[in-house]
């Protein structure tokens, strides 16, 4: 990350920078040399260093921009930029006239300064990456705090749309319907409209919950959803068994399913058909018939925009919508968690590797 700051520094920095450097190294072959000469030199030999160790650092920034790799990433640099110290000057000085070709390869001549270089080199590394690494954590600090800010942001929209009048008009309508008519199943009902409460309550703060949770959920909520649509609406799910211990953020399948209601027309000459599999052991669909309303019920119209900002915040490969003159279909990145003996093999690994 190139800050505007560091430009400003850098350039103002390096006539000062050289200014001082023409009182601490002392070279007889410049003594013959008037002092703005002097200085002149030294402020090219100061900007051609600064900004050539700049570039290296950036270069590998950019070859290793992950903060567990801040220590091989350090050390590399520093290899780099002391390399850079040593051979540098002797090219300019070089290409100046200063200094002959057989005296630059004189070990004396190639040295020259190393100690002033050296220092210079873990200086300037260990700034530039002190403040990327700094950049990072207040980055990764943000995203967390982004995050957590969405997630009260999603708990509040998912208990929107379940306490909403309308929801709960329906859902005790269907309750007097089926206490009257049924009773058995009114008790069923009434049992699992408390789990569809109760997952809401334990699994609102979670990042990440089992897609076996998430299907057992989104199946106690689809009965709820059946008893107002009884022929109407149809929920095929196509999953294998070893897939379910992949995960999911939670509420996204009730979000995904409310929003193909919520939009589309269900009725006996047009049921809605939601199929929910997943392709290539990674994607998790959700796919429904295209039949739009053409009257929408009041929406926040953000369901799919904090599905999509909660992936984006935990790091995972982003949501995708597919649209189609038939179909409507939403995918769903799965992920893979690390059990706690592959997360310590993946950081001796990493360690390793440092």
């Amino acid at each position: 990350m190139k800050w505007p700051r560091e430009k400003v520094i850098r350039w103002t920095g390096i006539p000062f920078v050289g200014l001082l450097m023409t009182f601490i190294i002392k070279d007889h072959k410049h003594e013959e040399h008037s002092f703005i000469i002097n200085v002149l030199v030294s402020v090219l030999f100061t900007g051609t260093l600064w900004n050539g160790a700049v570039l290296i650092i950036f270069k590998l920034r950019d070859l290793m921009p992950k903060v567990s790799q801040t220590n091989k990433r350090l050390l590399i640099t520093y290899l780099f930029v002391c390399l850079f110290m040593v051979v540098c000057p002797n090219l300019i000085r070089l290409a100046l006239g200063i200094s002959t070709w057989e005296e630059i390869v004189q070990f004396k001549t190639i040295f020259a300064h190393s100690e002033i270089n050296m220092v210079a080199a873990f200086m300037v590394s260990s700034i530039y990456e002190g403040a990327y690494f700094f950049s990072k954590w207040k980055e990764s600090f943000a995203l967390n705090e982004q995050l957590r800010n969405q997630q009260i942001r999603t708990q509040f929209e998912v208990l929107q749309n379940q306490m909403s009048p309308h929801f709960l008009f329906n859902s005790l309508n269907t309750l007097t319907t089926l206490i009257a008519e049924n009773p058995k199943t009114a008790i069923d009902f009434t049992q699992t409209l408390s789990e569809v409460y109760r997952y809401i309550l334990q699994n609102k703060e979670k990042e990440l919950v089992r897609l076996s949770e998430e299907l057992a959920f989104s199946e106690s909520y689809i009965f709820l959803l059946q008893m107002r649509y009884p022929e109407n609406l149809t929920v095929h799910f196509s999953i294998e068994p070893a897939l379910k211990n992949l995960y999911i953020a939670p509420l996204t399948l009730q979000m995904l399913i409310e929003n193909a209601i919520k939009h589309n027309v269900i009725s006996k000459t047009d049921p809605l058909q939601i199929d929910i599999y997943v392709e290539h052991d990674k994607d998790l669909i959700v796919k429904n018939n295209l039949q739009f309303k053409k009257t929408l019920e009041k929406s926040t119209k953000t369901g799919l925009a904090n599905i999509r900002k909660r992936y984006q915040y935990l790091g995972h490969r982003e949501i995708e919508v597919i649209v189609s003159q038939k179909n409507y279909m939403v995918v769903v990145p799965l992920i893979e968690m690390l059990t706690e003996v592959e997360f310590r093999k993946e950081l001796e690994n990493e360690s390793i590797d440092h």
